[in-house]
């Protein structure tokens, strides 16, 4: 099978697709497509670029997601990307949250598809990534399926083939974030529909996907599929996509393996003056549904969250997840 990288992707989510997230989820999944957190444009071009988007050699396939609505500020920030070696620069047509539209970004530029293909084909010209829309299926009472095709059409006419398309449209005033991942229903036939209408582009599926099965049913209709939610507090879902969806013949790693691999970069990153929670936060669902898990979780939210917390605390609570072992019980006893 040819290696599609949007064939699976781990879908950019605030507050929980950071470094250490991504770098956990690479020891799940070799192949799928991680995505950073949105970024702003303006961030990039002015904040801690380091901070903001410094990653692993270990990240890639990786794709840093952009958020902005200035074609030359979004071309200047592209462009920084890509020096800093990422493989895809993703441009935000989907956040519904307030705090983006009043920054006139994310899924009010649906209202204004021109502007989108000028922002793109500014991004596209300014370096030599792959560039990206990630879309709603609508917005407000802009939601006709006539209306996704012209956003589409005029985009694609600006160079962007590949468009990650939530299948639910977006309440701009009503709703919140929250409920604008919940409430609006999913539509997932569109999304099919508009794959079938644009053979020559790449149509990726995000929204309400929960495992692997609902992933490959999909990909009967599209070119790929976004996990976002369900990736993240069931992470241990990813360990299975090389060999379901990519084709791979390497063995699945058991969840005790993928953690223990994080042993020596969790040592590197408290070396540096990290703290330990930075990482463990990401691995919490890491034992979902698991005998042991709920012991897990509590050796982790008790004792990684110490500032003097080092890789021992995740190593004893591995021991636990895996084998029962109350390495730290033992120890005060001692």
């Amino acid at each position: 099978m040819e290696y599609q990288p949007h064939r699976f992707c781990v879908a950019p989510m605030m507050d929980w697709t950071d470094r250490h997230c991504r770098v956990f989820h690479r020891r799940l999944t070799k192949r799928a497509l991680l995505y950073t957190e949105m970024v702003t444009a303006d961030a990039v071009i002015h904040g801690d670029r380091e901070r903001l988007l410094g990653f692993s050699d270990e990240e890639h396939p990786i794709a840093l997601q952009l958020g902005g609505s200035d074609a030359a500020k979004l071309a200047k920030a592209a462009r920084i990307g890509a020096d800093y070696g990422y493989d895809e620069i993703n441009l935000n047509v989907g956040c519904p949250s307030d705090r983006v539209q009043e920054g006139r970004f994310g899924a009010c530029l649906m209202a204004e598809p021109q502007l989108v293909a000028d922002c793109v084909s500014a991004m596209r010209e300014s370096q030599p990534a792959l560039v990206t829309v990630k879309c709603r299926i609508g917005i407000d009472d802009q939601d006709s399926e006539s209306d996704l095709q012209r956003f589409i059409d005029i985009v694609a006419a600006a160079g962007c083939r590949t468009f990650i398309v939530h299948a639910r449209k977006a309440w701009l005033k009503g709703l919140s974030p929250k409920e604008n991942r919940e409430v609006p229903p999913l539509d997932y036939h569109r999304v099919y529909r508009l794959k079938a209408n644009h053979p020559d582009l790449t149509i990726v599926l995000n929204g309400g996907i929960e495992s692997i099965d609902d992933a490959q049913k999909h990909l009967e209709h599209v070119d790929g599929v976004m996990l976002g939610r369900a990736a993240y507090q069931n992470p241990y879902v990813l360990a299975d996509v090389d060999r379901a969806i990519f084709g791979a013949q390497s063995e699945m790693p058991t969840r005790g393996e993928a953690l223990s691999e994080m042993l020596p970069y969790a040592g590197r990153h408290i070396a540096i003056g990290g703290r330990l929670s930075n990482i463990t936060r990401h691995v919490l669902g890491l034992y979902h549904g698991q005998p042991r898990g709920r012991a897990f979780r509590r050796v982790l939210s008790e004792r990684a969250t110490q500032a003097s917390a080092t890789a021992d605390v995740l190593s004893d609570a591995i021991a636990l997840a895996e084998h029962g072992i109350e390495r730290h019980e033992q120890s005060d006893a001692a």
